[in-house]
């Protein structure tokens, strides 16, 4: 039994690091395009014409197949059933057919108020309903890759570094999600709209490949260890009653619950972070990305490091206990209305980064701790699961608290693109520029326009009942397009369409201004959520500190396991 132990591959540091790598990568692109779309919240509001409710359910629509259709509990079955190998290359694939037709519905121009009326849901904005949809399809994909991941990891480093290992792992996912918070609004604000989605197209099929070298090379453990056939057929064959097991289990229970409570006050949070820097911190667009891209670059260092200490000093219980009480700190600081200065918001994503660098570093490897290896990827799935559940309802309580609490923002900058429009569209349309570039010229002049307002302008605006809307969008459309007309407009197209969105947005700019519209967001009742789930976390981590204790999980203990064989 020794000898086929040291034969092993994962006995090979080489190997089962490597392993790591290419499994990590094959979830990188989903981190990315996971924040590709938040990060240009304003640009989807005042150019596709958006508004917070809908970027919510957008971003609920991740968890939507996953939830209701329990595609994340059947993706458990089928990783316990078919393996790590069959299942995370179709949850690749899927992955990039979800964000293929989120493309297509972001480029896509469909007919102005062109809707779906969905039974019991109402009516949902055409464009809205399918990019979600791709992005549920996306969800499917991403959870189910996340799970093959945890448990191909439990597989390649039981007994060793597995904390450390997972640290890594989400080290290297969560560099996507530092990249799209960075480059998505240059390239949306360089290219178009849809540049941050065609780019992770091109990660995803990145992720497809790199998952194929996995296998290979995860069949290639198969072959180095001649037990595995036959643990495979007798105590890793998938049974009903694994599940029932795993739910009758309090201490899952606590640590899941703990799970969702604790990543609804992270992700979403992500999600909304760069509009919350341009609206309450005054930060420019163009840099508003980077604040919150410190987070994921804070957890890319430390969250290997928890993990490492978890491993050689145990203490799992209390380390989740200390992120969930840094949790409270920060989203208290945040919520507090006069602390508007950018470099606390900054201070803040830091020491948050702290928070979710110790959490996911003890409360991942700790499942292994209170499941049996052959029950993981069903236990994994249930609480991706419920983690699902959150990541579905919070970002949509959001939206439809951002929207409730500010309900001028979106219709008046809807008035703004709409007025800038139709002025460039007369005035360019008879000078034969074609309908792109009127489009084009259309997003960036209403753009700079609304960004430079929140960026520079102070003043109390003026309440939607007090406002005509009407009556300022003419004032708009009259403004642009009598200046525009100055505009010499025979020399070089590129130089000309440059003049023009200077002039139209300069124009927007100050009729904004003069008429004190609001299109602003106040993000305060969203941060009270945020608060009230970390608090909440705080209490499950006790809980589950108080079920180790009873149960002898040993959640407390180091992961890595002494070598006493090697000396024999």
């Amino acid at each position: 039994m020794v000898d086929k132990i040291k034969h092993s591959l994962r006995e090979s540091k080489g190997a089962r690091w490597t392993a790591l790598i290419l499994a990590s990568l094959s979830i990188f692109g989903a981190y990315y395009f996971n924040y590709a779309l938040s990060s240009i919240k304003p640009m989807l509001e005042s150019i596709l014409g958006w508004n917070s409710e809908d970027f919510g359910t957008y971003t609920s629509a991740y968890a939507w197949f996953n939830v209701f259709l329990f595609m994340l509990i059947i993706s458990g079955f089928i990783l316990d059933k078919l393996g790590v190998r069959k299942t995370g290359l179709g949850a690749t694939i899927i992955m990039f057919l979800g964000t293929a037709l989120n493309y297509w519905a972001v480029k896509h121009q469909f007919a102005e108020g062109a809707v779906i009326h969905i039974p019991l849901l109402g009516a949902m904005k055409t464009q809205v309903f399918l990019s979600a949809i791709g992005f549920a399809i996306f969800g499917v994909g991403t959870e189910a890759i996340g799970i093959t991941i945890s448990k191909a990891v439990v597989r390649w480093f039981k007994g060793k570094e597995m904390a450390l290992a997972m640290g890594m792992q989400m080290s290297i996912a969560r560099l996507g999600t530092a990249l799209a918070l960075v480059i998505s609004i240059p390239l949306a604000k360089n290219f178009t709209v849809t540049a941050p989605i065609l780019f992770a197209l091109i990660v995803m099929i990145l992720g497809v490949v790199s998952f194929i070298l996995f296998s290979i090379l995860d069949m290639k453990l198969d072959k180095s260890e001649e037990t595995v056939t036959k643990e495979k057929s007798s105590e890793d064959e998938f049974k009903i009653k694994d599940i029932l097991l795993i739910i009758g289990n309090r201490g899952f229970w606590y640590i899941a619950i703990l799970c969702v409570l604790f990543y609804s006050a992270v992700f979403p949070f992500l999600f909304y972070a760069t509009d919350l820097m341009v609206n309450k911190y005054n930060v420019s667009p163009y840099l508003a990305g980077a604040i919150p891209a410190l987070l994921p670059f804070g957890t890319i260092i430390l969250t290997p490091i928890f993990g490492g200490i978890y491993d050689k000093f145990g203490k799992g219980a209390t380390i989740m206990i200390i992120g969930s009480v840094i949790l409270i700190f920060v989203h208290g600081i945040l919520a507090i209305p006069v602390l508007s200065v950018w470099w606390i918001a900054a201070s803040m994503v830091i020491i948050l980064g702290i928070a979710f660098s110790l959490v996911p570093s003890a409360m991942w490897p700790s499942v292994p701790k209170i499941i049996p290896e052959k029950q993981l990827g069903t236990a994994y799935a249930v609480i991706f699961w419920i983690q699902n559940i959150g990541l579905l309802f919070i970002p949509l309580l959001l939206g439809v608290v951002l929207n409730s609490t500010n309900p001028d923002v979106s219709p008046n900058k809807i008035v703004i693109k709409d007025a800038v429009e139709k002025a460039f569209s007369e005035v360019l349309t008879a000078e034969n520029f074609s309908a792109k570039e009127i489009h084009k010229a259309t997003e960036k002049a209403t753009g700079t326009a609304v960004d430079s307002i929140v960026q520079y302008a102070e003043y109390e605006p003026v309440s939607v009942e007090k406002t005509d809307s009407k009556d300022v969008g003419n004032e708009i459309y009259l403004s642009v397009s009598q200046n525009i007309k100055n505009v010499d407009l025979s020399g070089n197209k590129d130089k000309v369409l440059k003049e023009i969105i200077n002039a139209g947005s300069k124009n927007t700019f100050d009729i904004i201004k003069k008429e004190k519209l609001n299109i602003r967001y106040n993000y305060f009742y969203d941060m009270l959520i945020f608060l009230t789930l970390s608090i909440l976390s705080l209490i499950f981590a006790f809980l589950l500190k108080i079920e180790d204790k009873k149960k002898g999980y040993g959640l407390e203990l180091p992961n890595i396991e002494k070598e006493i064989v090697a000396e024999d």
